[in-house]
C-alpha cells in the first residue's frame, strides 16, 4: 500500500518514538510511506530522546492565547496544501494521521481525495489541555475541533482501552475504534547487554538497582521512592537510577543529599535513544510509579521486552498489561504505604523478581507488543476502509 502519514509534531521526545517507529515498521513490512509533517526532512538531533519544542512554547508564551488556538486551527489550511501536494505525485491509498488538537487537515484531504482516514489518538487533547498548560482559551472550539476529526475518521486507533471510552463518548461507533498500545522495536532491544555487564559498565556492581526511564515531572512520584530508601525497608545497596532529565531533577537531587542519599541517586541527563536498552537492561527493578490515567507509557514496553521486575500502580489502563505476581507487583493508587510496601516486597524477595522478570519477558509476545505487529494491524484496517 501506498501511506500518506502525517503529524504535526515536532519533538524529540516519546511522540517521536512513536511516529519513527511505525513508520519503520510499515516500511518494513513492504509498505510505500510518505510523510507530510513540520520539519519533515529535517533530521538534526536525531536520536537525541527528550528535547522539546522550545520555538513552540517560546512563541505560545508571547501570544494572547486565543490567538494562538486560532493559529492552530489555521495550520490545518496549510497542512491540507502540503497533504494534497504529496498526494498529487505521491496517489496514496490511505491517510494515517496522528491525531492533534485543532488539526483537520487529514479530513479535509482524505473528503477531498475520497480517501480513508485512519486517526491515531494518544490522548484525549481538549481534558489534558483543559486541566495544563493554563488551560484553553476556546473550549468551545477545542471540543468541536476534537469531535469532528474523530467523528470524521473511518478508523479510530486509541493506545488504550479506557481512551477509547473517550472516542465513543464523542460519537464515535464501536465497530470503528480499535485499540493499539504502543509497542517495542525486537531489533533495539537485541543487543542490549546482560544485567551484570549493563551495571559493571555504569560503575553499579553489587547494587540493587532501581530505575526509571523518561522526562521525570513531579507528579512522577520518584520523591517517593528516593524518601524510602531512606527508611529501614529499602537494602543498603538500593540504587536509584533515573535514564533521563526532567525540571524536578535539581530538586530530587537535593532531597537525596538531604537524606544522605546523594551517592544512591544518579541522573544520566538526556541520552541517545539508541543508549536507552544498556541502561535499562541494569535494572533490578523497573519504577511505573505513577502514570496518566489514558496512556499506553513507552517506558512500559521498554521495561517488559528487557524481563524486568515491574513496580507499577493498579489503574485500569496499566491493567490492560500488567497482571499482579504475573509480570508486575501492583499497588492501590492513592493509599498511603502501598507504593512502599511494593517496593519492599519485591526488593526483598530474589525468587519474585525472576518471575516477574520472566513474565514481563513473556508478555510481548502474549499480547503482539511490537511496532511490526501494529504496523500489520494498521494496514488491515486500511484495507478494510478502503473496501
Amino acid at each position: 500500500m501506498k501511506i500518506l502519514y502525517h503529524h504535526r509534531t515536532a519533538s524529540k521526545d516519546g511522540q517521536a518514538v512513536h511516529i519513527e517507529e511505525m513508520i519503520e515498521a510499515l516500511r518494513a513490512l513492504g509498505h510505500e510511506v510518505r510523510v507530510v509533517a513540520p520539519m519533515a526532512e529535517d533530521q538534526s538531533g536525531q536520536g537525541q530522546m527528550g528535547s522539546d519544542m522550545g520555538w513552540v512554547h517560546k512563541l505560545k508564551a508571547l501570544m494572547p492565547k486565543a490567538l494562538y488556538e486560532l493559529m492552530e486551527l489555521a495550520y490545518s489550511w496549510v497542512a491540507y496544501r502540503k497533504l494534497m501536494q504529496a498526494a498529487r505525485d505521491f496517489q496514496p491509498d490511505v491517510i494515517y494521521e496522528r491525531y492533534n488538537l485543532f488539526l483537520l487537515s487529514g479530513l479535509m484531504a482524505a473528503r477531498r481525495l475520497k480517501l480513508p482516514l485512519l486517526l491515531e489518538v494518544n490522548a484525549p487533547l481538549v481534558e489534558e489541555r483543559s486541566k495544563h498548560s493554563g488551560g484553553l482559551a476556546l473550549p468551545w472550539l477545542a471540543r468541536w475541533a476534537e469531535g469532528t476529526a474523530w467523528r470524521g475518521a473511518d478508523r479510530v486507533l486509541p493506545v488504550t482501552r479506557v481512551l477509547a471510552q473517550h472516542v465513543w463518548d464523542q460519537g464515535v461507533p464501536p465497530q470503528r475504534v480499535v485499540v493499539i498500545p504502543n509497542g517495542i522495536n525486537r531489533a533495539h532491544f537485541a543487543q542490549a547487554p546482560s544485567p551484570d555487564e549493563a551495571k559493571s559498565r555504569l560503575g553499579l556492581q553489587g547494587r540493587l538497582v532501581l530505575g526509571f526511564t523518561g522526562f521525570v515531572r513531579d507528579w512522577h512520584g520518584v520523591d517517593r521512592i528516593i524518601d524510602w530508601m531512606a527508611t529501614p525497608h529499602a537494602p543498603t545497596n538500593a540504587q536509584l537510577l533515573v535514564v533521563g532529565d526532567g525540571p524536578v531533577r535539581a530538586d530530587l537531587e537535593a532531597q537525596a543529599r538531604r537524606l544522605g542519599l546523594a551517592d544512591r541517586v544518579a541522573f544520566t541527563g538526556v541520552i541517545d535513544r539508541d543508549q536507552v536498552p544498556a541502561h535499562v537492561a541494569a535494572f533490578d527493578v523497573a519504577l511505573q510509579p505513577a502514570v496518566t490515567a489514558y496512556a499506553s507509557p513507552l517506558k512500559l514496553m521498554e521495561y517488559l521486552a528487557l524481563g524486568k521486575a515491574i513496580v507499577a500502580p493498579a489503574v485500569p489502563n496499566l491493567l490492560e498489561v500488567l497482571t499482579d505476581g504475573v509480570n508486575a507487583c501492583l499497588f492501590e493508587e492513592g493509599r498511603p504505604g502501598q507504593l512502599e510496601a511494593a517496593l519492599t516486597r519485591v526488593c526483598e524477595d530474589t525468587a519474585l523478581r525472576e518471575r516477574l522478570a520472566q513474565g514481563a519477558s513473556d508478555t510481548i509476545d502474549r499480547l503482539q507488543l511490537t511496532w511490526l505487529g501494529n504496523a500489520g494491524r494498521v494496514v488491515a484496517l486500511a484495507q478494510e476502509a478502503a473496501r
